[in-house]
């Protein structure tokens, strides 16, 4: 018997993969490092820090402390180890980690490197005798939400996207998420998306669960904006979603962030629902925006015993993705 645990279930690390002058980030490397130094700081105050980089000296020495740190030479493509990063189940009560095909969401991108990490990892030993799956099947990390009890959230656009598997309907995902990550429901979010991202709906972008009854989602108040009418729907359908007890999810609404643009003035994915849940905190993404103060005292209420961290992330939005893309857990 195996099933996927939910991110509040006890964690041995978290994987996370820096910059380099061979990525998208290599324009403005500096900048680029800084959200990736204070993530990674706010994690190791309670939780190893796995992070593959370039330079292990060269990024060991931007760290006033590297106490749970362990810094890691690997070659990558890029930093979104949410995406392709082990997947840790629970079978026969032992830990075991799934490495899914990684394609560059779709073929979008570049990503045998990325794709090759997680062998390469396993081989260094960093995760001792814990076993390693390869799977020939695409699924990220940031596509799939569990709560533990067997129930996958997920969007319909990303897992049957013709640029995964072929496209396969949601019967043949099903079967897939059934045996590979002893899934017994999946409820489909068919609507839901943000400008500017290259995931085709990541379910981490706009909608998470944070315990067994509960649902945190984006929500789109203002009629003017182009997500409007998609959250709406989004909300509604979330709306009819109900427990392993057949009950409604208690539904938690995370303000869309004032909208962000960069420099040649294309919208990029602002979101708050890309936060991560450690062993002691829950740490979020903030944008320099009025939104950040709303957002945090939301998570307060809903993690009264986790110390409540922001990170300024818009810099990570540049490149489509935000902090939760750029961790993995480990368990």
């Amino acid at each position: 018997m195996r099933y996927l645990p939910p991110e509040w279930h006890k964690q041995r690390a978290i994987l996370m993969a820096f910059p380099h002058q061979n990525t998208d980030w290599a324009d403005n490397l500096k900048s680029a490092l800084t959200p990736f130094i204070r993530i990674a700081q706010a994690i190791a105050y309670k939780e190893a820090v796995y992070i593959i980089c370039d330079n292990k000296d060269t990024i060991s020495d931007m760290f006033c402390s590297t106490t749970n740190m362990s810094f890691i030479e690997i070659p990558t493509n890029d930093t979104w180890t949410r995406d392709y990063g082990y997947i840790s189940i629970i079978e026969d009560d032992e830990v075991k980690l799934l490495d899914f095909k990684f394609d560059g969401w779709g073929g979008k991108f570049e990503a045998s490197l990325d794709n090759a990490l997680n062998q390469t990892l396993h081989k260094k030993g960093y995760l001792g005798i814990t076993p390693l799956e390869s799977i020939d099947f695409v699924l990220e990390g940031g596509s799939i939400e569990s709560d533990g009890e067997g129930t996958i959230l997920t969007t319909t656009n990303c897992l049957c996207n013709p640029n995964r598997n072929g496209g396969l309907s949601k019967i043949e995902v099903e079967q897939r998420l059934q045996e590979y990550l002893g899934a017994k429901r999946i409820l489909w979010l068919d609507y839901g998306y943000l400008v500017g991202d290259d995931t085709d709906s990541h379910i981490d972008t706009l909608a998470r669960f944070v315990s067994i009854d509960t649902i945190v989602y984006v929500e789109c108040l203002d009629k003017d904006d182009i997500h409007y009418s998609e959250l709406q729907k989004m909300e509604n359908q979330l709306k009819t979603f109900k427990t392993t007890e057949n009950r409604p999810y208690k539904l938690v609404p995370l303000p869309m962030p004032t909208a962000k643009f960069n420099k040649d003035n294309n919208r990029l994915p602002a979101t708050y629902a890309n936060f991560l849940i450690t062993n002691g905190a829950l740490i979020y993404p903030t944008y320099s925006v009025a939104e950040d103060k709303i957002v945090h005292n939301i998570f307060k209420e809903l993690f009264p015993t986790k110390e409540i961290i922001p990170i300024e992330c818009s810099r990570l939005i540049e490149q489509g993705g935000s902090l939760h893309c750029s961790t993995m857990q480990i368990l």
